[in-house]
């Protein structure tokens, strides 16, 4: 079973709190772009695919609006570099 991720619409980002730790996925909108500038893990929650779960969350909430996205945090690039799926994206 995954963690849930949140959007804290709020704050700009996605969430996933474990233990009183969170990690997150920050974004911002430029335009129709989201963009997604920063992923945290802390390290605590490390080592769990929590980052990809965030980021998976985001793109399908991009996909949703009509969005393209902008990766400018290196784990999101990767991530989409990795998974054909989402490439239109970009």
């Amino acid at each position: 079973m995954h963690p849930h991720v949140q959007r804290n619409e709020q704050h700009s980002r996605f969430e996933i709190t474990i233990d009183w730790a969170t990690a997150i996925a920050e974004y911002h909108y430029r335009g129709d772009t989201m963009v997604l500038p920063h992923t945290l893990v802390p390290p605590s929650l490390r080592g769990r695919g929590l980052a990809g779960l965030l980021i998976e969350a985001a793109l399908q909430a991009a996909r949703k609006e009509g969005r393209k996205v902008d990766p400018q945090c290196s784990f999101v690039a990767r991530y989409i570099e990795q998974h054909p799926e989402v490439q239109d994206l970009v």
